[in-house]
């Protein structure tokens, strides 16, 4: 602006406000030519606000003068030092002809005498200078002040301050300047804001002296002004930079850094500030090259403006938005370097016009500077900054430009780290969800719902695991399970455990025992590794540890058999709707080694709820377990009918806030086999069991309906039973379970393992359990508390 050759102006407007003649000059210096002006209304062409004085000054009909902002037809404030005389038409109406030049200096006022050196100097000092009597009215003021304060010396002198202009701040400055008179001492006054004469917002300082003759009587006073609002702009951009510092990166979500960016940028410096980042970048994806030659598709993923609710926005946060080819935006990312415009600049108009809905706010909101800087981070361009002001009078400097780049430095390393962060989690969420059960199974002997929460807080992942398994006889485990520490690490040492329960289950060992077995494994993984291979996350404890719970439901007996290690017990809702917390011996964490687990067993009634978790759930910043489990106790006394909506209750109830760590919850519900799926038989230990065994077998699978499979079922029965007379002892057991299956077992009282093995051509023995494992759809054995039980499964015939 300093730079612009002064243009004359001469503007005529009518009592209604409207212009009626428009000069040459003022054509040359807005841009307007005049059939585009002449009979609209001159307001349209203020980029600000007259200042009070001015607007006073217009309603009482006196002269006025002062310096007014401008809007250009290009969009540019031009700041105009303008007069406005009063005068009347024919008709007594009044008019105003609105003279003036563009930043023109106010002419130094000539003396009748010929001025002294010291005149001069007071007269064309730099800084305003005024000086005034023991009354406090204007006996002098320099060039300077007489254009800061928009009047002439002639206007103001005689008069004091309040006189001058009624009303703040010059009533407290009016104040300072008598109690400077009364007291003779100087006073220093800051003060922001904007001079009568002057459309800039100001930072100023002014030092109040008293002047005293040789007897040190106060005769009068001077007040000296200096402008330090360059300085008060630095002390911003330092406070703006400390804040970026101090505000921006502190959480590792891309989207929460660049709102805390935003935050920052507009609290001081920029009216309205819009973060776009690449769409790969805001999906946590490495950031594609940005193309010169093709539309670049950005996310706006946030954006802050000083007027509530962002109305210059063209773009809601969270959309998607491109730039063209070889706009200003998609050159400013290819050059790496943020740029500073006017909406008058080529660039940057045909960005905002390429927009119907951009230009138009550009408009209405009066945007007259802005700034576009890339967001950069090792050498990564990851999205553009969006700079804008509307509100500060000012435009940006090339100092704000250094203070963007700077800021958005900063910003694009926080940034960039939560984008790793976000696709690492993701990877390790990704893995740890395929770890674990994509779905509940269908059961006869169990309904189950369940629910994993991975950590809200920004932690790494966790271990937290779970498993439903399907067992012989109709049984399931149910399994609670959580590893130590969080992140990748945990995540493969929970897989890793979670594949090992499975392998234990499958043989079929008791609770204790597989928790033991689970415990040998911990122990192992800790010393094949070591801390250096655990990394980071588990370095603070010595090793690798786990808590588990292991529980086996019996559908037949209503009976379950549960262990665990270290970790919470399971609450238990009765038909009647009593809550209970269930107390199996807790036994040690995995991982320590040689200490022993114990199983209990609780019978349950049919239709009851059964509620496992890990600690997450009970466990929170603001309450310890105790106040947990109570939370859980008030959410499990009124079960929905559904599981999935008791899920969602009791996470609802327990959960005060963003969980600190990964929460597991599985629920329940219990059913029972009756008589009429059972069937038992108590065996004589004699050859003649054999065919008694397979008569009774096929009687019953005639009762079910099931003689398609009688033939078969008739073979198995009778190389089981064979198998126990010959190799087992008394007790010997034939049971069939008719549930998703038809289920053989036949249980004897020796604890010897059965095994496959290839009979010789001439062998009379070693073909039975060939012969099962062949017929059967699966086969196994498990222990019991007085032998063994084999059984063998076979899919129920279809319907008809």
């Amino acid at each position: 602006m300093q730079g612009r050759v002064p243009e004359d102006l001469a503007v005529v407007v009518d009592a209604r406000g409207l212009i009626t003649v428009w000069s040459d000059g003022a054509r040359r210096l807005l841009g307007y030519e005049p059939e585009e002006v002449v009979g609209r209304a001159v307001t349209r062409l203020l980029a600000a606000d007259l200042p009070d004085s001015t607007r006073r000054r217009v309603a009482a009909g006196e002269h006025w003068a002062g310096e007014v902002a401008l809007r250009h037809r290009h969009g540019d404030r031009v700041v105009v030092r303008l007069h406005g005389t009063p005068l009347l038409d024919a008709d007594r109406r009044r008019l105003w002809l609105v003279t003036g030049t563009a930043l023109a200096p106010t002419p130094r006022r000539a003396g009748h005498a010929a001025p002294t050196l010291w005149d001069l100097t007071l007269a064309q000092l730099p800084v305003p200078v005024a000086v005034y009597d023991r009354d406090a009215r204007l006996v002098a003021a320099n060039e300077i002040m007489t254009q800061v304060m928009g009047r002439s010396e002639e206007e103001m002198k005689g008069l004091t301050l309040r006189e001058i202009e009624p009303g703040p701040p010059f009533d407290e400055y009016d104040r300072l300047q008598r109690e400077v008179l009364r007291t003779g001492e100087t006073i220093f006054h800051e003060e922001h804001g904007t001079a009568p004469g002057e459309t800039r917002r100001h930072a100023w300082s002014m030092f109040m002296s008293p002047l005293t003759d040789e007897t040190g009587a106060v005769r009068g006073m001077s007040a000296t002004v200096f402008d330090t609002t360059e300085q008060d702009w630095a002390r911003r951009r330092l406070v703006v930079l400390n804040e970026a510092s101090l505000r921006i990166g502190s959480t590792l979500d891309v989207t929460r850094t660049a709102e805390e960016l935003a935050e920052v940028a507009v609290n001081g410096f920029a009216d309205f500030v819009t973060v776009d980042l690449l769409e790969s970048v805001a999906l946590g994806d490495e950031p594609e090259p940005v193309p010169r030659n093709a539309p670049v598709v950005v996310r706006r993923t946030a954006q802050r403006s000083v007027l509530e609710g962002c109305p210059e926005s063209v773009v809601a946060s969270g959309d998607a938005a491109f730039y063209p080819v070889d706009s200003l935006p998609v050159r400013t990312l290819a050059a790496g370097r943020g740029s500073r415009n006017r909406p008058g600049d080529p660039g940057l108009r045909e960005w905002i016009t390429s927009s119907p809905a951009r230009e138009e706010s550009v408009g209405r909101h009066m945007i007259h500077s802005v700034m576009m800087v890339p967001l950069r981070a090792r050498g990564v361009t990851l999205g553009l900054v969006h700079f804008l002001r509307h509100q500060t009078p000012e435009s940006f400097s090339e100092d704000d430009l250094l203070l963007a780049e700077e800021i958005a430095a900063r910003a694009a390393v926080s940034v960039d780290n939560a984008r790793r962060y976000t696709r690492e989690r993701r990877t390790a969420l990704a893995l740890q969800r395929s770890l674990l059960p994509d779905r509940p199974p269908d059961l006869a002997a169990l309904q189950v719902a369940y629910r994993y929460l991975p950590a809200g807080s920004g932690a790494d992942v966790g271990g937290d695991w779970f498993d439903v398994i399907p067992l012989s006889g109709s049984r399931v485990a149910l399994v609670v399970g959580d590893v130590v520490g969080h992140g990748i690490h945990a995540s493969a040492t929970m897989g890793r455990l979670r594949t090992a329960v499975r392998t234990l289950a499958d043989v079929d060992l008791a609770p204790d025992e597989l928790l033991t077995q689970l415990d040998d494994l911990v122990v192992r993984i800790d010393r094949e590794e070591g801390p250096e291979t655990r990394g980071r996350e588990t370095q603070a404890s010595a090793q690798v540890g786990a808590t588990c719970l292991y529980a086996v439901y019996d559908p037949v007996s209503r009976r379950c058999t549960m262990a665990r290690a270290g970790h919470p017990p399971p609450a238990l809702v009765t038909p009647d709707g009593a809550v209970r917390f269930l107390d199996p011996p807790a036994g040690p964490p995995l991982g320590l080694g040689g200490l022993p687990f114990e199983a209990v067993e609780v019978e349950l009634a049919e239709n009851s709820l059964l509620a496992l978790y890990t600690d997450g759930l009970v466990k929170a910043a603001d309450h310890d377990m105790d106040v947990g489990r109570t939370l859980l106790r008030e959410a499990l006394g009124h079960p929905a009918e559904e599981l999935e909506e008791t899920c969602e209750q009791v996470l609802r109830a327990v959960l005060t806030g963003r969980p600190a760590d990964d929460i597991v919850l599985m629920l329940a519900r219990t059913a029972a086999l009756g008589a009429g799926k059972v069937r038992t038989w108590q065996l004589p230990p004699e050859p003649t069991a054999v065919a008694r065994a397979r008569r009774m077998a096929g009687e019953q699978l005639a009762d079910w309906g099931l003689a398609e499979a009688e033939f078969t079922t008739e073979l198995i029965v009778s190389e089981l039973v064979t198998n126990a007379l010959r190799y087992g002892g008394s007790p010997i057991e034939l049971r069939l379970i008719r549930d998703s299956a038809l289920i053989c077992e036949v249980s004897d009282g020796s604890s010897t393992a059965p095994h496959l093995r290839r009979a010789r051509v001439f062998d009379e023995g070693g073909r039975g359990l060939l012969l099962v494992a062949q017929l059967s759809e699966r086969w196994g054995s498990r222990q019991t508390p007085t032998g063994k039980t084999i059984w063998a499964e076979q899919p129920l015939p279809a319907g008809p």
